[in-house]
């Protein structure tokens, strides 16, 4: 079962070392089935050299094996607990990755400053990051408390506007309405993630965020009701 779907995760997966966004076994991608509620993530330590569809074992919204060898990704707990509240808004694909410049955001424990219209061609503002985990969250139900804490820090967000967030300390968790999207997002976060570290730091910190008048235009004329961004719209 879900054979298009276990393609579509391997493939995506694979991409990430492509786009340099993973090395060693770091990060995973996962899919989601809305007419099963299965999820699709790849098997945990599987380097991505020896990566093949037989290393992505399909879960249910609990965690629990539904089909495969493999044991699941150990941040497969994470990725369940976004399905659980973000596949009805259309959520289909989730990426961790460690990649480099959104994970020393994460470290730094900030949210992302939106400085300029490249953010905002993807994500409506700052990239949120997490609280830090309490000692007990951390030695109870990790992965699954991972993904509580990501929930927290969305009670007034719109994953759909916003599709990343960075859990403090440890790294970026990524979504879109497929897992090649979900890909392309990552891929995004990194690339702009890298330019507000260099704005950052170049002012020392003061630089302000961009105007919202022109956050609200190159979000919307891509995203919005009335988007005019490329081909086939009237």
């Amino acid at each position: 079962m879900l054979e298009k779907l276990k393609q579509e995760v391997l493939e995506a997966n694979l991409d990430l070392v492509t786009k340099q966004l993973v090395i060693s076994t770091w990060g995973n991608v996962s899919g989601y089935d809305p007419e099963t509620g299965l999820v699709v993530i790849k098997a945990s330590g599987v380097h991505y050299d020896e990566m093949k569809q037989e290393h992505m074992t399909v879960v249910d919204l609990e965690g629990k094996i539904v089909e495969g060898e493999y044991t699941p990704s150990t941040d497969t707990a994470t990725h369940v607990a976004l399905y659980k509240a973000f596949a009805k808004y259309g959520i289909r694909g989730i990426v961790h990755t460690h990649s480099q410049y959104a994970t020393m955001w994460a470290q730094f424990g900030q949210d992302i400053p939106a400085y300029g219209t490249t953010h905002c061609d993807y994500f409506y503002g700052d990239i949120p990051c997490t609280r830090l985990m309490t000692p007990e969250e951390i030695a109870g139900e990790y992965e699954k408390n991972t993904g509580d804490v990501i929930l927290e820090r969305f009670a007034e967000l719109d994953c759909r506007k916003m599709n990343a967030v960075l859990v403090h300390s440890h790294g970026p968790f990524v979504w879109g309405t497929s897992p090649k999207g979900a890909v392309l997002n990552s891929q995004v976060l990194e690339y702009i993630s890298k330019m507000a570290y260099c704005n950052y730091t170049m002012s020392d910190g003061k630089l302000s965020r961009i105007q919202e008048e022109l956050k609200n235009k190159h979000y919307n004329r891509k995203f919005g009701e009335d988007a005019y961004y490329g081909q086939g719209r009237k």
